[in-house]
């Protein structure tokens, strides 16, 4: 542990009994695969640097950020700082001082399902690149709400107001995967958050979300993100599973644009 607070950066991955300490020049791990499941957690202090600021900024998308503040009487030296990276490293949460920092503690973070959902899903999707007008952000938004109760194409055009046909040019135009997938996948994340917040049973919780039994939606799952529901249950969080998708359908050709290459993406973020 006192390697731990001596590191700034250090890596929370599954089986979640420990943090492993990242050299600040230490490369992060090249497959994505790798980091399923696992969180970043930044120990903020007086010495920080641009270039770990923009390593942070920089990392492995789908691998979300804890930042941990230093005691309060540092913090005035650092508050610049500080608000830099609350507006720009995207922490999924910022903790008050910890002097030890229990693995429990940040598995029930990883855990915890945000308050808005759809919104969180939308500034993952503006995180990692993709630029979206505010009508497509309207749709997804409400794709994202209507995935709680909608099980078919047919209802979300009917809940969003437009026809099949035309939905399915708006995303098709702007090369997005087609609108059954967004609500299929949509489902799946809710399905997901549930899993990881309940000791119920894979069929209990596909039930509970309107599938038929736990084989059709595991089924589903890893047709459309190649994931299969233990390891969703086991690797905790959501962005992974969102970029596990995303990937999924730019390998299948559903994005027609391409993956938005991610350091380019991040580099017209970041100051």
């Amino acid at each position: 542990m006192d390697e731990v607070m001596r590191s700034p950066l250090a890596l929370f991955p599954p089986p979640y009994n420990a943090l492993l300490p990242l050299d600040p020049d230490e490369g992060f791990p090249r497959r994505i695969e790798m980091l399923r499941g696992s969180a970043l957690v930044w120990r903020l202090g007086q010495n920080q640097s641009h270039c770990l600021f923009r390593r942070v900024t920089r990392r492995p998308p789908g691998l979300p950020l804890i930042v941990v503040l230093p005691e309060a009487s540092a913090i005035p030296a650092i508050e610049p700082f500080a608000l830099a990276v609350a507006e720009e490293a995207r922490p999924q949460s910022v903790l008050p001082h910890h002097p030890t920092l229990l693995p429990e503690e940040l598995v029930t973070l990883l855990r915890s399902e945000p308050e808005d959902l759809a919104g969180e899903f939308l500034d993952f999707l503006r995180w990692r690149g993709f630029r979206l007008d505010q009508e497509t952000r309207r749709l997804i938004r409400v794709t994202v709400e209507l995935s709680a109760e909608l099980r078919t194409l047919s209802a979300l055009a009917r809940g969003v107001y437009m026809s099949r046909r035309a939905l399915g040019r708006r995303f098709k135009k702007r090369g997005l995967p087609v609108p059954s997938h967004w609500l299929q996948f949509c489902r799946l994340l809710r399905v997901v958050i549930r899993l990881q917040r309940s000791r119920a049973s894979v069929f209990e919780v596909a039930c509970s979300l309107g599938y038929p039994d736990g084989f059709t939606m595991s089924n589903q799952m890893n047709r459309l993100v190649g994931i299969r529901p233990s390891e969703a249950r086991d690797r905790l969080g959501w962005e992974w599973f969102v970029e596990s998708w995303l990937r999924q359908e730019a390998g299948t050709g559903g994005l027609g644009r391409g993956l938005p290459e991610w350091r380019s993406a991040i580099a017209n973020q970041t100051r």
